[in-house]
Parts: C-alpha cells; sequence; structure tokens
C-alpha cells in the first residue's frame, strides 16, 4: 500500500473540507427553515433564530394542522402521487418494451418521434389548449395524463430491456406464453432496481409539482399540497395569510397568539417537504444499481 504524501495529505484535507462545506450550504436552508417552525412567531421576528429554536413551541404546527385545507390537500397530493406513479411507470415500460423489440416495424421513426418531444415541446399555450379541449380541466386527470409518458424514463426501460437475456423470451414463448404473460411475469420481476429508481423520480415529481395544478384546478378541493405551500409562501403579510385559513385555524391561531405568518409559513413548508425526503432511504438500496443498469448502454 503506497503510504500517501504530504501533498497528498492536504488535497485530500482540502477535498473534504470542500465536501463538508457544501453538504452544510446545501443542508442549512432546510435546517434553518425546520428551527424557524418550531420556534415562537413572535420571537422569530426578533431575529437571530439560526441552528435551534430559541423559544420551542408547537403551535405554528397545531394551527397548520387545524387547517382542513392542508389535510384534503395532502390526500389529493397523495392519491396523485400513487395513480400518477403507477399508470406513468406502467405505460412508460411498455412503451419501452415495445420500442426495445428490433423486429418492430417503424422502431428507428418512434423513437426519434420520441426523442424529439424531449428538445421541442408543443409550448405552455398550446398544451393548455389541448388539456381544455379534451374537457379535463379542473379535474383530477389533468395532473395524470399530460404527464403520462416520460421520454427519459422509457430510454432509460428500454436499455434495461435490451440487456435481458433474449433466452428468457424464447423460452417462455416456447411454453406458449404470449406478450403481455412474458412482459408482467417475467420482464417485470426481474426490472425491480429500475422501476423502484424511476418510480422514485416520477413519485417525487408528482409530489413536488405546483405548476399544472395552479394553470388546470380552480377547485379549492383539487388543490395539492405544493400549490398551497405556494400560496401559503406568497402570503406576505399576516392578514393575508390568515385569510386563508379556513375557520377552525384562524380561530386556534387567534388563541395561540404567537404565530405569525413566518412561522405559519415554514411549519407548512416542513410538512410539505418531510414525508416525500422520509421515502428515500427505504428505496435508496436500489436507487443508484438502477440507474446504471438502464444507462450503461444504449
Amino acid at each position: 500500500m503506497i503510504k500517501p504524501t504530504f501533498s497528498d495529505r492536504i488535497m485530500i484535507g482540502f477535498i473534504y473540507f470542500f465536501l463538508i462545506f457544501l453538504a452544510f450550504v446545501t443542508f442549512y436552508p432546510f435546517w434553518n427553515s425546520f428551527v424557524i417552525s418550531l420556534n415562537e412567531g413572535k420571537d422569530t421576528m426578533l431575529g437571530g433564530v439560526t441552528f435551534w429554536p430559541r423559544e420551542f413551541t408547537w403551535e405554528n404546527y397545531e394551527v397548520v394542522f387545524q387547517d382542513k385545507r392542508l389535510l384534503n390537500a395532502f390526500l389529493v397530493t397523495i392519491l396523485r402521487t400513487v395513480v400518477g406513479t403507477f399508470l406513468s411507470v406502467l405505460v412508460t415500460a411498455l412503451l419501452a418494451y415495445g420500442l426495445s423489440k428490433k423486429e418492430l416495424i417503424g422502431r428507428k421513426f418512434f423513437m426519434i418521434f420520441c426523442l424529439l418531444t424531449m428538445f421541442f415541446s408543443g409550448g405552455l399555450i398550446p398544451t393548455f389548449v389541448l388539456v381544455k379541449g379534451l374537457g379535463l380541466m379542473d379535474s383530477f386527470w389533468a395532473m395524470i395524463l399530460p404527464t403520462l409518458v416520460l421520454v427519459w424514463n422509457m430510454i432509460i426501460f428500454r436499455t434495461f430491456f435490451q440487456q435481458l437475456p433474449n433466452g428468457l423470451e424464447e423460452s417462455a414463448k416456447i411454453d406458449g406464453a404470449g406478450n403481455w404473460q412474458i412482459f408482467f411475469r417475467i420482464i417485470v420481476p426481474l426490472s425491480g432496481p429500475v422501476i423502484a429508481t424511476l418510480s422514485l423520480f416520477t413519485a417525487v415529481f408528482h409530489w413536488n409539482d405546483w405548476f399544472f395544478p395552479s394553470i388546470y384546478i380552480t377547485s379549492e378541493n383539487l388543490i395539492p399540497i405544493q400549490t398551497l405551500l405556494r400560496q401559503v409562501i406568497n402570503s406576505n403579510t399576516v392578514t393575508s395569510q390568515m385569510g386563508q385559513l379556513d375557520a377552525g385555524a384562524l380561530s386556534h391561531m387567534m388563541e395561540a397568539a404567537k404565530v405569525t405568518g413566518k412561522s405559519l409559513q415554514m411549519a407548512t413548508m416542513m410538512v410539505a417537504t418531510i414525508p416525500i425526503i422520509l421515502v428515500y432511504p427505504f428505496i435508496q438500496k436500489h436507487f443508484v444499481k438502477g440507474v446504471l443498469i438502464g444507462s450503461l448502454k444504449e
């Protein structure tokens, strides 16, 4: 084993210092928001709340969870994430499986057609007109169908499917299995890592997306959590923030008397962010493996 020289140690120390500094800069804004959400709102207005709560309280979260709009937005977001992720991964995988077959007539044309959509989109106004023309305005499916097929995910799926041994399908066909049986009984069970990885990507997109609902959704009952969070963050004053709360949350806020618009914003932000962060540890073991498997070759 080669012993590191003095210059090597200096370089290693610099790399560690840079990585620690980068991690701190990345993580601190989230931590500061979390600390403010646990601090009394009126005390936060005095400034100086940085690394830990100065006046610890749960009142900010109590007000947030008293707002019935938040609970409804949570249910909408969870339903959208589950349904959107399942349908998107299923349809994208089916498309990729078909395009992975060299005997498919017009395979190159369909691939070029799909790739063009990655570089040239229809644009916001044509997409809006299309969604409106299909009668999807102010409906749950307006948040699902426009992003049902993700071309980048399709390419990863297709590359993964092309790496599977042809003998698996040939032996299944000899036994009388059809394309649907081969896909669901052979291909899908072997695609666990890449499915888990792309499901995570898709789920994070659906959970974090606020843009599509802000355009296509007008009913308050269909607003997801991130769109609601954007409305809360855009409330620059306590008065406008209080005006957006329902009667129960507003009454609780008046009783608390220590909750401010900023503390309420941070608490809402944490409630909307933490659930999706907690998903990562359970799927991390598939994360790197899935991406590498799907990107080894074209």
